[in-house]
């Protein structure tokens, strides 16, 4: 399963980009705007910090309008995947943009005939918002599962499922064994995944045990 970072914080996508826990990023207009620059140099600069798909949302609302942002989003860099809601309007601009060749998330999804519209309408990837559904008492996982079942019995829908809206790491943990194709994830997120106190626990052991060894592994040798 990709691990695509949910931010638009270039100091948080370079720290998971050197650990290698990151396989592209998502970014929307509430991300960006908190960065504080210019949407284009950041998306760039994105760009440039993994070879990974990058996604960038458009703020139009209607398809036209969406079109013409897209292709100028599309000048940030080569991995960029532009981002279109799941409007009538926004299946609209992913046809148009996919056609000429562009990649196309299509991110506010909360039901399944919804993506599979939008796997017709030519997305290279669909965004089930799982997070928002639990909000509403909704089993959100239960969207991935059945997605996958769909696009499963029909290989034309070469869409990919980009889990969103992830709160936890029990979300991306479900989300892997759903068969999910991605998640996008809060990088703070991300760092929880590594924490686990038996974790902890072992490596204070191992850490006293060494030391009562008095050894160095650089040196090689007894401390005196």
């Amino acid at each position: 399963m990709k691990l695509f970072a949910d931010t638009a914080d270039t100091a948080e996508i370079r720290a998971l980009a050197e650990a290698g826990l990151v396989d592209g990023v998502t970014t929307n207009p509430s991300l960006v705007s908190k960065a504080g620059r210019p949407i284009m140099d950041v998306l760039t600069e994105i760009c440039s910090l993994t070879p990974g798909p990058v996604s960038a949302e458009v703020a139009a609302t209607h398809a036209e309008g969406m079109v013409d942002e897209g292709r100028h989003l599309l000048d940030a860099g080569p991995n960029i995947v532009v981002k279109v809601p799941l409007t009538r309007d926004g299946l609209i601009a992913c046809r148009q943009l996919s056609n000429a060749g562009a990649r196309v998330n299509v991110t506010l999804c909360f039901s399944t005939v919804q993506a599979l519209l939008a796997a017709k309408a030519g997305a290279a990837f669909v965004s089930p918002f799982i997070g928002r559904l639990d909000d509403l008492g909704v089993e959100g996982m239960a969207l991935i599962r059945d997605m996958r079942l769909v696009f499963d019995q029909y290989p034309e829908l070469d869409a990919e499922i980009l889990t969103a809206s992830v709160r936890s790491p029990l979300h991306v943990a479900e989300a892997a064994k759903a068969g999910t194709d991605a998640a996008t994830v809060p990088p703070a997120v991300i760092w929880r995944m590594i924490e686990h106190p038996m974790t902890d626990r072992g490596l204070d052991a191992f850490l006293r045990d060494w030391q009562s060894t008095g050894q160095s592994i650089v040196k090689g040798d007894m401390k005196p």
